[in-house]
């Protein structure tokens, strides 16, 4: 995620250029064109053009962000049942006997949501697990196909297994296993973001349409701008190109870009709250990089 208070002119240059050279060199063309073989430009409706284009991609776009918001509400209700989780640990499990299975609860979590951020990054899942837990530990949960959902239930055995040994009740177990389906939920709620991509009418329409949009451009203002016609119309370009690729970047929350919602920042966040939580030492906080928090 940028946390810059203004993006990089490098950044935004680098997304758009192609198009926007392209876009260049056809005004240049038409604007040649024009003198050298003089036509009667046809009047274009150019204006209403650019207002149904504006309208359609500033919805494209509020449906992207709202996916992006959506993305970083459920990982702040992951960081909030992750604390909530390892404070039942502590608290409803005694001191002296239970002491390696609190211990145990709180690395589980932590593996659980790097293992999570992994899975949505389409990253390797693997070595973030094997930080946290033991190969015999995470053998398991590594065995299946949602290594994230494995490593939550072998949690919910676990706190079975203290309920089975005397160590809390059946309305403290009760509990804490309404705080792992928060967790459970807020997974979901994830996976249907990366999983289910913004319709293709949304997609594909706004896209065609201001292309279509930027070769009508020089065409209805050549007549009216004349050598200025590639400057006028590239910058024009430019806006529409800018507010569209705002939609592709916001449109996948978890797609591991500068753009992205900053799952690692939130990992170690959790990381750090759990740890301290139980007496631990507990590693430094992300912090952003060249403007851009991972």
């Amino acid at each position: 995620m940028i946390v810059a208070s203004t993006p990089r002119l490098t950044r935004i240059v680098s997304e758009v250029w192609k198009p926007l050279l392209i876009l260049f060199i056809w005004d240049v063309i038409v604007t040649v064109t024009y003198y050298l073989l003089p036509f009667k430009a046809p009047s274009l409706p150019l204006t209403l053009f650019g207002t149904v284009l504006a309208l359609l991609i500033g919805f494209r776009d509020n449906s992207a962000y709202q996916r992006w918001w959506e993305g970083r509400v459920l990982w702040g209700a992951m960081i909030n049942a992750s604390r909530s989780l390892s404070r039942e640990a502590r608290n409803f499990l005694p001191v002296g006997e239970a002491h390696d299975l609190r211990r145990t609860i709180v690395l589980r979590q932590i593996a659980y949501v790097n293992a999570l951020r992994c899975q949505l990054r389409r990253q390797p899942v693997d070595e973030p697990v094997l930080h946290y837990l033991s190969r015999g530990e995470a053998e398991p949960a590594l065995s299946r196909t949602n290594i994230a959902n494995g490593l939550l239930d072998g949690t919910g055995r676990r706190i079975d297994d203290a309920r089975r040994a005397g160590w809390i009740d059946t309305i403290l177990q009760s509990r804490m296993e309404s705080t792992m389906v928060d967790i459970a939920n807020a997974q979901g709620g994830m996976e249907r973001l990366k999983n289910t991509p913004l319709p293709n009418q949304y997609r594909f329409f706004p896209t065609l349409f201001t292309h279509i949009f930027c070769i009508l451009l020089p065409i209805g203002l050549v007549e009216t701008l004349g050598f200025a016609t590639p400057l006028g119309s590239t910058m024009a370009g430019l806006m529409f190109l800018a507010v569209l690729q705002i939609g592709d970047d916001l449109v996948d929350p978890f797609a591991n870009t500068v753009h992205d919602v900053p799952l690692t920042a939130m990992c170690r966040t959790i990381e750090i709250d759990l740890l301290q939580s139980i007496g631990d030492a507990a590693p430094d906080p992300v912090v952003p990089h060249k403007g851009v928090l991972w």
